[in-house]
């Protein structure tokens, strides 16, 4: 009996390694592509949810975990930033397309909210220079984009489409209050600008406040008197509540402030009393959100199944936390810094599991681009 042994061939070896290596690569291309294309004109709220829970965590006394997520965001904002313009330059129509729906539009108003909280954490660490710069950059998005999204509501939401009024709207809000909250901190290294820039920044919060009323009366409206399915509940809900937290939030900030001018001074009891009314009704909004939450995945069966607009419902959480915090040294009133202390963690845990879902969510599209 003759016998033969089985040895590998080299070549055949290296081979198959190049053959795996070329798929694998094909796999991360065909992966980044369908990334790019599908991006989330929102997909800055992860950087706003992040950077939210640090500084609450930061301005609380814990300060490792408040790094960790600070690292993370380190890496996630300018990641998203240079997808966001890759898919300027390989996927223009999407963008555009993105950028004149109703729907849509106002979730670009992230970019300057991340900008800003991120920059608050990163002034808190002394790079005060960076920060003012991050504050000028979102401004300038912000100028950009204020206009030319309601311009598309004007022109482009038609009498019949009326009722795609919803919670991403109040993302306006949330990145006009956002840059108030920065530029409080960054004002008073201006010199000689720093009044002029604190007369900018409550007329911001002004804005702020009369478009909140506007438009939360609207969706009001649209949430009480008409019809309500479970595709109108969705996580862009909780923007309802995280609007008024963040505009509680940039009030009480502007009332810390030392500003030296007397006009402004004269605003306090105004802001005071604004602000309260503010959390009061943040507050309320909790409860029925959850209410919602329970109906549509309870009662109407609808899968909990990850989505980025996720991320919109972990920053409300988040910001309530800071707001809670901010007010109670407004007001001098301690029992609302226990709150924050609750609902900080509250948050965290919630960003736990949509990162858990995240990451599910990037398996499972990097496996699909692996077979296509």
């Amino acid at each position: 009996m003759q016998t033969h042994s089985c040895h590998s061939n080299p070549a055949s070896s290296a081979a198959a390694t190049r053959t795996m290596e070329r798929t694998c690569a094909s796999a991360v291309a065909n992966w980044l592509r369908r990334m790019l294309a599908d991006l989330y004109p929102g997909c800055f709220a992860f950087v706003m949810a992040t950077g939210i829970i640090s500084n609450v965590l930061l301005f609380t006394g814990h300060r490792l975990p408040s790094d960790l997520l600070f690292a993370v965001n380190i890496a996630a904002y300018p990641w998203l930033l240079a997808l966001t313009m890759l898919r300027v330059i390989r996927f223009w129509p999407r963008i555009w397309q993105d950028l004149t729906d109703p729907r849509l539009v106002f979730s670009f108003f992230t970019l300057v909210a991340a900008g800003n909280v991120l920059g608050v954490g990163i002034y808190q660490r002394g790079f005060t220079t960076l920060a003012l710069a991050m504050w000028m950059f979102a401004l300038s998005v912000w100028l950009l984009l204020i206009y030319f999204s309601f311009s598309v509501l004007t022109f482009l939401n038609t009498a019949h489409r009326a009722n795609v009024v919803h919670g991403g709207w109040l993302i306006a809000i949330v990145g006009t209050e956002s840059l108030v909250i920065l530029g409080t901190l960054v004002a008073p290294d201006l010199g000689s600008l720093s009044q002029s820039m604190f007369v900018l920044l409550h007329m911001l919060w002004g804005v702020g406040l009369v478009l909140y009323g506007i438009f939360i009366t609207l969706f009001a409206y649209r949430i009480f008197f008409h019809d309500v399915g479970p595709d109108d509940v969705t996580p862009l809900l909780w923007v309802v509540m995280g609007a008024a937290a963040i505009s509680t939030n940039a009030g009480s900030t502007l009332i810390l402030a030392e500003n030296g001018m007397p006009f402004l001074q004269a605003m306090r009891p105004f802001i005071d009393g604004t602000t309260l009314v503010l959390w009061a009704w943040g507050t309320w909004w909790i409860p029925l959100l959850i209410i919602l939450g329970v109906w549509k995945h309870g009662f109407r069966r609808v899968p909990l199944t990850y989505t980025p607009m996720f991320w919109s419902l972990v920053f409300p959480l988040g910001m309530y936390a800071a707001a809670s915090r901010q007010l109670s040294l407004a007001a001098d009133f301690p029992a609302l810094h226990s709150i924050s202390r609750v609902m900080v963690w509250i948050a965290l845990a919630v960003w736990a599991a949509t990162a858990s879902g995240l990451a599910l969510a990037a398996r499972r599209e990097f496996r699909i681009a692996r077979t296509t």
